[in-house]
């Protein structure tokens, strides 16, 4: 090359570096993403459409019909409720990063700070997920909805015998102290407690059913039976709305758990697809077992499986396989079939709806199952490659949030209920309260 074509190469190329500097930072620069926000945006409407009206219809239909607005209400309430909370602390004590290091525990391995409170600095402009493609305000509203349907599944375990204001007060202290350090812990990210544990949960088995029906339990345990349990028959009073509520429940599970990741992409898709087998396979898991069991199917009992396979696999869903979620859905129709009916009624406590014994129950069997079906060695698409010790991290997490939730739990009710009572009165209990607590009635002839 001679010196004239030297000096040549040196122009082009001072001209050329400058365009491809701009040309890299443009790359660099997040780019919302379209297709990603609109399914997104999709995903955060199917899971509020989960709350309301679907678990509202879902719990509605089966408590007794003096009871029906009161359960509604709870629904509703929670769902205004939580959706304030989560805006003034909620979203930063659950994905605020700030102090969180790999493999360090430290007090932000267990909840966030308060930085991102009032949503401070998220603004039209910010992006955010996996890539940077869709508007942290999505992102924002699509966990308020995980946050406001967890405490609305407790409602089911100690429905038709708590005080409206207790319910408040309780759902509010036990969002703050209990739901927002879980999912701290097992979604914010490198340094959070369960998220270095390696424990997988795709869309909330244990932030959301196990954390649920493990506080459902404490409840009704604190609270007591309903009066007349178990002797004096509490048949629901109307299954056409808990049907139509499953059903609501079952498309709505499409946004929670193919809109957890967070994208309109192949994970998506195949965490819809297990979903609807997992679904399908427990809804006839529990049929059959009841079938087996009773001589007849029941409705409510479909229905009920239906809830069993979406909360089992709701864990799984990202990282499953078909067959994985098939061999997952049929289990939890049959076990949760068996502890919502017979050990329920061996044990004797009054769990109203059934919130542990499809919630707790369906959400402990899918969390252990998933470190057994996302290995790729079982048509999972997870990085699992020793079962054993991914079924040991599994069940390390069900049993942190077992102890975490029970404990606080339990303390949070039995403070309240020294200093406010959780209970109506009997005379109120007996009259439905729909009537005591809000002076209407759902039916008027």
């Amino acid at each position: 090359m001679t010196l004239r074509q030297f000096a040549g190469l040196g122009a082009l190329l001072s001209l050329v570096t400058p365009g491809l500097a701009m040309a890299a930072d443009e790359v660099a620069a997040p780019v919302l993403n379209s297709g990603d926000t609109a399914w997104m945006l999709t995903s955060t409407a199917l899971v509020l459409f989960m709350t309301i009206p679907g678990l509202a219809l879902f719990y509605g239909g089966m408590v007794r019909s003096k009871n029906i607005l009161s359960v509604m209400m709870q629904c509703f309430a929670i769902t205004g409720l939580i959706s304030i909370l989560w805006v003034v602390y909620g979203y930063s004590m659950a994905f605020d990063t700030t102090g969180m290091e790999a493999n360090v525990v430290n007090f932000n391995s267990f909840v966030g700070g308060l930085s991102k409170a009032f949503l401070a600095g998220i603004t039209p402009a910010s992006i955010t997920g996996p890539a940077a493609l869709f508007p942290e305000a999505v992102f924002v509203t699509f966990q308020m909805t995980f946050a406001i349907i967890t405490p609305a599944l407790i409602v089911g375990a100690f429905a038709e015998r708590m005080k409206f204001s207790a319910m408040l007060i309780f759902m509010a202290i036990w969002f703050t102290l209990v739901y927002a350090p879980i999912a701290h812990m097992v979604w914010s990210g490198v340094g959070g407690l369960l998220w270095d544990w390696g424990v997988l949960d795709f869309a909330g088995g244990t932030v959301v059913h196990i954390n649920a029906g493990v506080a459902g339990l404490v409840a009704c345990l604190v609270l007591g039976k309903r009066k007349g349990f178990p002797t004096t028959p509490m048949a629901p009073h109307n299954l056409g709305y808990t049907l139509i509520g499953a059903a609501m429940l079952w498309v709505g599970w499409f946004g929670f758990n193919a809109g957890s990741a967070a994208a309109a992409n192949g994970t998506a898709g195949m965490a819809m697809l297990v979903t609807q087998i997992a679904t399908a396979a427990a809804a006839l898991g529990w049929m059959f077992a009841e079938w087996l069991t009773h001589c007849k199917p029941s409705a409510l009992g479909i229905a009920s499986g239906v809830v069993a396979g979406l909360v089992a696999v709701t864990p799984a869903a990202g990282t499953v396989g078909p067959m994985g979620g098939l061999i997952i859905g049929l289990a939890a129709g049959v076990v949760c079939f068996f502890c919502a009916t017979s050990l329920k009624r061996k044990l004797g406590y009054d769990d109203s709806l059934d919130a542990f014994g499809v919630h707790g129950i369906g959400g402990i069997l899918g969390a252990i199952l998933t470190g057994v079906f996302a290995a790729p060695s079982l048509g999972g698409f997870g990085t699992v490659t020793d079962i054993a010790a991914q079924v040991w991290i599994q069940c390390k997490g069900v049993g942190f949030t077992v102890i975490y939730t029970a404990i606080v739990t339990f303390i949070i009710l039995k403070v309240l209920d020294m200093v406010m009572g959780l209970r109506v009165t009997e005379e109120e209990e007996a009259v439905g309260l729909d009537l005591a607590q809000h002076n209407e009635r759902g039916y008027n002839l």
